[in-house]
Parts: C-alpha cells; structure tokens; sequence
C-alpha cells in the first residue's frame, strides 16, 4: 500500500464537513483474485430525496514536485486505470481526482491541463485545504 498524500487529512475532513461518510481509508478495488488496487478514500453520501446512496472513490494528488507534467501523467495513468476497474467492479461509485485549490488556480488552469481535464472526463475536488472544506466539485 503506497503512503498517503500530504493533504489526504486535508481532503478527508473537507469531505466530511461536506457531508459525506468515509467508509474506506483506503477503498480497496478488487479487481479478480490477482489485481488489488488501492484508492485513497471510498465515501458516501444518502440523498434523501432518492433515498438512495451517492458514493464516490477518491484519489488525492498534493502535485509538490518539481514537474506538473510528470504528476499529471502519473495521475492520469492511475485515474484511467481505477475508473476502468470501477466500471467493471462498482460501476454506481463515481471516480475523483482531490486537488488543493492552489494547485488548481495554479496549475490546472494551463490550457494543456484544461484539455486534458475536459478530453477525458477527468472529475475533480477542489480543497481549501487551510479551511480543510470542498471548495469546488468539477465533473
């Protein structure tokens, strides 16, 4: 199991200010008997007109290094890989991708970044994460 980010405390409790239950810290996705894969958080949500369950699995991303691209790539690579497992395994359980607002202003509004968001369908969090709440859900 790989090490949480430096904001999944962060992201976590802004998704609990939001209303949500953390039912998995991680969400383990069994994908057959040799494919486990970790995703940061699973969470969910009733919503009381339905009366029915939202849920949502989270992958969060703090983006620190010293290239955006090369995160992006990395991120990329596991966001498509866990949404094609969902859709097999869990398909009623949406795929996020949880970043700070500060990288979001900074480095997702590059025109690269934006078509990369829009051509894949990439569904994002954004987090204040000094208020540690949800400031932004782009899907």
């Amino acid at each position: 199991m790989a090490a949480k980010d430096k904001i999944h405390f962060q992201v976590k409790n802004a998704l609990i200010k939001d209303g949500w239950d953390i039912t998995d810290d991680p969400y383990i996705l069994e994908f057959d008997t040799e494919t486990k894969i970790f995703i940061d958080l699973g969470a969910e949500r009733v919503i009381a007109a339905q009366r029915n369950q939202e849920k949502i699995a989270v992958e969060i991303k703090t983006f620190g290094g010293y290239s955006p691209i090369h995160e992006m790539q990395s991120a990329m690579g596991q966001y498509l890989m866990y949404l094609s497992f969902l859709k097999k395994v869990e398909p009623e359980r949406g795929l996020y991708l949880a970043i700070s607002d500060v990288v979001y202003n900074h480095v997702f509004q590059r025109d690269s970044f934006q078509f990369l968001i829009e051509q894949y369908h990439i569904k994002l969090i954004v987090v204040d994460i000094d208020k540690m709440e949800v400031v932004q859900w782009k899907n």
